[in-house]
């Protein structure tokens, strides 16, 4: 008999991500993990004790997933242009993975993995406001007050956006959204006196849109 494969926990992530990708976190269960690895459910039980405590991983992995290598590939950039690349980034996950941008930024996470990650934090405070401030104040002579109120603006106006593009992708296709998000972040920032040093379309270009 052949040696069994040991069913790792990144093994099991990696699974339920890809379940979670394609149909939605409703698809992920132990039953559709187990089948997916070819395994008996035994494993997944194992390594994580519950599916709420597997989907609170998942949480974490997908996120890691779609924002990780975001803080290096803003780093050596004009801070506008780092905070637009955040905002392009954010809407190209609601378009090509809207299940897990649903999951991620849409759905009750109370429902979902039994508790709020972000705590008693604002979701945009864990998500762009707070370091996006900090970074264009670092750069440029405008006071916190007016620079997160252009942030929070801004980041508020991109998640609808997103959720135009989860609900009707084809009406609103993701460049044009992105566009769209740029042109309001561009008429906020100038109303401050702030010019980003890059347009639109050399932005698109460093995030393939």
């Amino acid at each position: 008999m052949g040696r069994k494969t040991k069913i790792t926990k990144e093994m099991i992530l990696d699974a339920a991500y890809e379940l979670l990708d394609s149909s939605g976190i409703g698809s992920v269960g132990i039953k559709q993990i187990a089948a997916k690895l070819g395994c008996s459910t035994q494993p997944v039980s194992w390594q994580f004790g519950s599916m709420t405590e597997m989907k609170k991983e998942l949480y974490l992995y997908a996120a890691e997933k779609m924002y990780g290598g975001l803080e290096k590939e803003m780093q050596g950039r004009e801070a506008i242009e780092a905070f637009f690349l955040s905002g392009l980034r954010y809407l190209s996950i609601a378009c090509d993975h809207p299940q897990v941008f649903r999951f991620l930024n849409v759905d009750d996470t109370l429902d979902t993995i039994g508790e709020r990650p972000y705590g008693e934090e604002s979701i945009f405070s864990y998500q762009f406001d707070e370091e996006a401030v900090k970074i264009l104040a670092a750069r440029y002579d405008v006071s916190l007050e007016l620079l997160t109120e252009m942030v929070r603006d801004t980041v508020i106006y991109t998640h609808g956006l997103a959720l135009m593009m989860l609900f009707d992708g084809r009406k609103l296709p993701k460049k044009e959204a992105c566009r769209m998000m740029y042109n309001i972040a561009m008429k906020l920032s100038v109303e401050l006196g702030i010019t980003p040093e890059s347009d639109f379309e050399t932005l698109a270009e460093i995030c393939g849109l």
